[in-house]
């Protein structure tokens, strides 16, 4: 065994030169790009990969994930197998005993028609004569593959050595990197169906600076027609009132954590509001733990946008639509009537309308039937 091969000479453990990589590629992208580099050059072999393989749930094509470093396979060859040669490969994945090292006549069996056709046709035409093939699999059940090829010479009992010391390694990090990949399809989906319903977050001190946002809330911040950033970085407003609103919130909030939350109208056309909480992580971890959580919500659509779709949605008149908006607004039927050029009469007599086309039995009803159709999607 060459000594650069293994930088510690220590034969209980691979070497710095894998093990970092290792541990860094969780967070790469795509990940583990320096390991397998490393990994190929510690065992002088012409391609290294990784490879998750099946995956029980998802679409067929995310259900390989494959990671290399070297020269891949020739692309009719990767076409062939893709197509349709992948259906009768014959390694016995899923049988491998997990943590050893497999050399390529214990995965193929020598006269078997699929184990020969899956020589001549994949293996050789890329060059992958010697091979050295080993398992790992996380709590989870999820399994992992590392294989390491060469055209010429065979690898020596130094390399399965390499591969089983780092097996145990491999498998901590399978395990954090299905755990990170889970994380991030959930934020995904949920910062996905939060963008869609035009919702976005700031996060503040106990003095009201700005801590972190949220694109949707950094965007907003950005434009400072309603809120900004400050010079001193305290959140504020152009309007005066509103600002003396943003500076009593932060300061009941800041001071009582069980304050009931507090909201503020930031803009009526388009409509724009926010949402002030007092944090419940009171203990940061790599970053400053806020105090208080805004949470911004933003239409994009005009009023007579959202009031033409009110009419589609719950068959109500144009002027029945217009009370709707507003009454799902907070504003009460006194509030809205004069905005809308309505007595107030009138507008109790088109509410009961509205609430009978909806079937809602009142204001909280009517907003929460709003609020909860389609239209938070639109």
């Amino acid at each position: 065994m060459e000594e650069s091969k293994f930088p510690f000479g220590d034969e209980t453990m691979p070497g710095e030169s894998l093990i970092v990589p290792l541990i860094e590629g969780l967070l790469q992208d795509p990940p583990w790009r320096r390991f397998l580099d490393a990994l190929r050059a510690s065992v002088g072999g012409d391609y290294a990969s990784l490879v998750f393989r099946p995956l029980p749930l998802g679409t067929p094509e995310a259900r390989v994930i494959h990671l290399y470093s070297g020269q891949p396979s020739p692309p009719p060859v990767t076409r062939h197998y893709r197509e349709s040669f992948y259906l009768r490969d014959p390694v016995p994945y899923h049988e491998m005993e997990e943590g050893r090292s497999y050399r390529l006549e214990q995965l193929l069996q020598h006269g078997g028609a699929d184990h020969d056709a899956y020589l001549t046709q994949l293996l050789l035409p890329s060059g992958m004569n010697h091979l050295r093939m080993i398992r790992m699999s996380d709590n989870a059940g999820v399994s992992g593959w590392i294989t390491v090829t060469r055209r010429k010479g065979e690898f020596g009992t130094e390399v399965d050595r390499l591969l089983e010391q780092l097996a145990p390694y491999m498998r901590a990090a399978l395990g954090s990197f299905v755990t990170l990949e889970r994380e991030r399809m959930t934020a995904a989906v949920a910062c996905e169906a939060v963008r869609r319903m035009n919702f976005g977050w700031i996060t503040l001190d106990g003095e009201g600076c700005v801590l972190d946002a949220d694109p949707h809330g950094a965007r907003i911040l950005q434009a400072g027609d309603s809120i900004a950033r400050a010079k001193d970085g305290r959140l504020t407003a152009r309007d005066a009132s509103l600002r003396r609103q943003l500076v009593s919130a932060v300061r009941d909030l800041a001071i009582n954590p069980q304050a009931r939350p507090r909201a503020v109208v930031l803009g009526r056309e388009p409509w724009l509001d926010l949402l002030l909480v007092p944090s419940g992580q009171r203990m940061g971890t790599t970053q400053a733990a806020p105090a208080i959580v805004g949470y911004l919500h933003a239409d994009n659509w005009s009023s007579a946008d959202r009031c033409d779709q009110l009419a589609q949605l719950f068959d109500l008149a144009p002027s029945e639509a217009r009370l709707a908006l507003a009454l799902s607004r907070g504003m009460s039927i006194s509030e809205a009537a004069p905005e809308l050029g309505l007595t107030v009469e009138s507008a109790r007599t088109y509410s009961k309308r509205i609430y009978a086309k909806t079937g809602a039995r009142g204001q909280a009803d009517l907003v929460r039937f709003i609020h909860r159709s389609v239209l938070v999607i639109a």
